[in-house]
């Protein structure tokens, strides 16, 4: 049984994800070392950040294997929704998840080749406020937003 709840998900602020989004040498990009995924459904308005997958979590059930497969490679993987409250963390809990039965599932040799290959273990957190904080700092910023819509946000979420 999994160890991970969701009181013991790892956080990330906007300024860290901001920080470290553009020390990339791939800037922000779906081929660098970083995913973040969106899980906002109807709410997916206004913007994103950049590179960002979107995947509703209304979706989720059916995308969770797609899912898996895409991230298998990223050092870092960030979820988010709209406020980071539920969809979001929910989202990342469910991902470490079915990974955690994914790996369970490998034979023994197997996972000690690809452990050799990458040395490290996949971090995940969940992004702080949410792409709601997320926009209030970098929402007109274009190296980091993508599709942002000053209007839609100026009288609150």
């Amino acid at each position: 049984m999994s160890m991970v709840t969701i009181f013991n998900l790892q956080r990330i602020t906007a300024s860290k994800l901001a920080e470290m989004l553009l020390a990339s040498t791939h800037q922000p990009s779906s081929d660098g070392p970083i995913a973040i995924v969106d899980v906002r459904d109807d709410d997916h308005i206004g913007g994103h950040i950049k590179s960002s997958l979107h995947f509703p979590s209304g979706s989720l059930d059916a995308t969770m294997p797609t899912l898996l497969r895409k991230l298998a490679d990223k050092d870092i993987v960030v979820f988010h929704c709209a406020l980071s409250q539920q969809r979001g963390p929910s989202a990342a809990l469910r991902y470490l998840r079915e990974k955690e039965a994914a790996v369970g599932k490998i034979p023994v040799e197997k996972k000690a080749e690809d452990e050799g290959k990458s040395g490290k273990q996949q971090q995940v957190y969940v992004l702080d406020k949410g792409f709601v904080g997320w926009q209030e700092v970098y929402g007109p910023d274009e190296r980091l937003t993508e599709g942002y819509r000053k209007e839609l946000w100026e009288f609150g979420y």
